[in-house]
């Protein structure tokens, strides 16, 4: 029986779409700025030794044990297949099918977790070949892998490198596009950004964009702080 889940109702910035995820941070073998594990067993959630901001999905994790247990099944499937011809397999019989409005025509991968390894990475890209009428997407701070078949991608499996990883220098080395998270509005127009509200700068544009701070932030923080302040200004997040 296949374990592996996708999740078809989406939040905001993610209507009509199906999305897959791992677990947040065991998954993730590049994060730093971000990292963030809420414990398999309790929720408790930890932050990395260089967490600047505190990954929403690893929060949602903490809160949810339904939904981190979902999340980690999906990561614990997929490790015992070790190959990418496996994972492949497992993923495509796991597809939901295109629903009669369209939805599901975009996949989003890794709202929570990313890229764990280079079989995983490229069990996608076969996904992707095999099913050409629809569009995958993901950040990542797996870039390493992704830099590997750089000239292999398919050109409907669009990815975007998300900055504050620990190989953020490829970013620049071979121009891949990016997004990086702000702490306010001032800061994207500083840096010549764009904000994305609703993700489209991920699938439909080839642009680096920013997203602004979201997710529960640890007390104190300036991520935080940041946080107070946009939600002054009517910042709720990408929840609703």
């Amino acid at each position: 029986m296949n374990q592996i889940k996708f999740v078809t109702k989406g939040n905001a910035k993610l209507k009509d779409m199906f999305t897959f995820s791992l677990i947040s941070g065991y998954s993730c073998p590049f994060a730093d700025e971000c990292l963030s594990k809420a414990n398999i067993q309790t929720g408790k959630i930890s932050d990395g030794p260089n967490t600047k901001f505190r990954c929403f999905s690893a929060s949602q994790e903490a809160l949810y044990p339904n939904l981190r247990k979902h999340r980690n099944n999906n990561f614990e499937a997929l490790r015992k297949l070790k190959s990418k011809e496996a994972m492949a397999k497992a993923l495509i019989e796991a597809l939901p099918p295109v629903k009669k409005n369209g939805a599901g025509t975009i996949i989003r991968l890794h709202v929570a977790g990313d890229f764990f390894n280079q079989n995983y990475f490229d069990a996608w890209l076969e996904v992707a070949r095999q099913n050409p009428k629809r569009l995958f997407y993901a950040y990542t701070k797996s870039l390493q892998y992704w830099v590997n078949r750089i000239g292999e991608i398919p050109n409907n499996f669009k990815l975007t490198a998300s900055k504050g990883g620990k190989l953020d220098h490829l970013i620049d080395i071979f121009n891949l596009k990016y997004v990086e998270v702000v702490f306010s509005t001032q800061e994207a127009i500083d840096k010549d950004l764009e904000i994305d509200h609703d993700d489209s700068h991920a699938y439909n544009y080839d642009l680096p964009f920013t997203l602004l701070i979201h997710g529960t932030q640890p007390k104190g923080s300036k991520a935080a702080e940041a946080k107070k302040l946009l939600a002054k200004k009517g910042w709720t997040g990408y929840h609703n």
